[in-house]
């Protein structure tokens, strides 16, 4: 299982909720005996769109063009998709 790592630029509360949510994915994860990897928003935007500080519109553009979607994917969707192709072409180089 892929997941991002936290970033906290400026809303500590939204933080903590992804922190929360994070921490469930991961038990959950465990629990079923899957391996964890983790990416740095960097990383999977480095990966995705070639530029580590790649904006959110750019993520979403890629990730249509990519994975031959009909239409653009919304944000947290596009940053969803990224964070998988991220982790096939990191850790399997299936992608």
């Amino acid at each position: 299982m892929a997941i991002e790592k936290i970033f906290v630029h400026k809303n500590v509360a939204s933080a903590l909720k992804l922190g929360q949510a994070r921490g469930v994915a991961i038990v959950a994860a465990t629990l079923h005996g899957l391996e964890i990897a983790e990416y740095t928003p960097r990383q999977v935007k480095k990966t995705v769109v070639g530029n580590g500080a790649a904006d959110k519109a750019q993520v979403q553009h890629m990730m249509q063009a990519l994975l031959k979607l009909s239409g653009l994917p919304q944000s947290d969707a596009a940053d969803a998709l990224a964070v998988a192709v991220c982790h096939g072409q990191t850790s399997r180089g299936i992608l």
